[in-house]
């Protein structure tokens, strides 16, 4: 049977496969029709045929991952599904997890790219709104005891129509009092250097700044258009050599600036210029090297913004981003 003939038995009602709409490394991502009444929904299977050709320990990684998800969103209150992705459903299939989701147009980076192909890419204010909305999330991953470790354009998905993005995939979620380092986890082109570059001991000692870090790394992208040489770097490290890609990167010499002067000349490029000060104080210190030195949390974040926000309209953009991070945190 053709895969888009399935039907999946979960929880809560039977779904039939319709198109996939997305991939990953280990995943598929299907539109799916529900239960009689009720709005399609995306399909998150684990890919069989990766399944089948993968190792014992892979097979085993890529379940805890697809379950260690399942529970997280399952933890979630309903109102957090403002900034987060909203679980519908979740079961098995053929032995394998499976997650039923909210369906939203698709993921960011895809959208921004159409609006760029199409001369009508963010300006400055959206990409803030974004970034502004994406600060809510990852404090509604740490308030529930988690750091996410993977953010980037892929797994934010837009309503292209609200202007609403959600934070989605948290299979690389790990416990935030697990405070000892674990295996690599991510994606190297979105990483803090701690998260790319294994401990002294071994493995990586990430925490909640190391998602600060990605946080500015995205808010680059979407202003510039383009990656920072820095994670670009660390990227082609990990195609070429997977995890051994850091001590390469290092064995090839000085490794560039997380944020150097002609980048940061681009960024302040795109921002108005009454912003242009708090612009570069917000993405600097979401980029800072050392995690000590990053923002301490959210709200801290929240004021950084508000203060790029007064510096675009005044005022009343201050007021209104005061009471956005108020909201945000109620």
């Amino acid at each position: 049977m053709p895969a888009s003939e399935t039907t999946l038995a979960l929880e809560r009602g039977h779904y039939r496969l319709q198109d996939q709409i997305g991939a990953s490394v280990y995943g598929t991502i299907w539109r799916a029709s529900g239960p009689p009444g009720t709005p399609d929904v995306a399909i998150k299977r684990i890919n069989e045929e990766q399944m089948g050709r993968a190792l014992p320990g892979q097979r085993e990684r890529w379940i805890a991952s697809a379950c260690n998800e399942i529970t997280f969103l399952q933890s979630l209150q309903p109102w957090d599904g403002r900034h987060i992705v909203r679980l519908v459903d979740s079961g098995w299939h053929d032995g394998l997890p499976v997650l039923a989701l909210e369906l939203m147009d698709g993921d960011l980076g895809r959208h921004v790219a159409r609006r760029r192909a199409q001369v009508d890419g963010p300006d400055f204010e959206q990409v803030l709104d974004w970034v502004g909305q994406l600060n809510q999330a990852l404090a509604k991953v740490h308030q529930y005891g988690w750091r996410y470790l993977d953010l980037k354009p892929a797994n934010v998905l837009v309503d292209a129509a609200s202007g609403t993005v959600k934070l989605a995939d948290f299979g690389t979620n790990r416990l935030l009092e697990a405070a000892q380092a674990h295996s690599y986890c991510g994606t190297a082109n979105w990483q803090a250097p701690e998260q790319f570059f294994p401990a002294a001991g071994g493995g990586y000692a990430t925490g909640r700044h190391s998602d600060y870090f990605a946080l500015g790394a995205l808010c680059y992208f979407l202003a510039t258009g383009t990656p920072l040489r820095w994670c670009a770097a660390c990227g082609d490290a990990y195609r070429e050599h997977l995890s051994d890609g850091a001590l390469a990167l290092l064995d090839r010499g000085p490794l560039p600036p997380v944020l150097a002067d002609d980048e940061a000349a681009l960024f302040a490029a795109a921002v108005p210029p009454a912003a242009c000060h708090p612009a570069l104080d917000l993405l600097r210190t979401l980029l800072a090297a050392a995690p000590e030195e990053r923002p301490r949390n959210a709200l801290h974040i929240s004021r950084l913004l508000a203060a790029v926000r007064a510096g675009l309209g005044g005022r009343a953009a201050l007021v209104r981003s005061s009471a956005a991070t108020l909201e945000g945190w109620a």
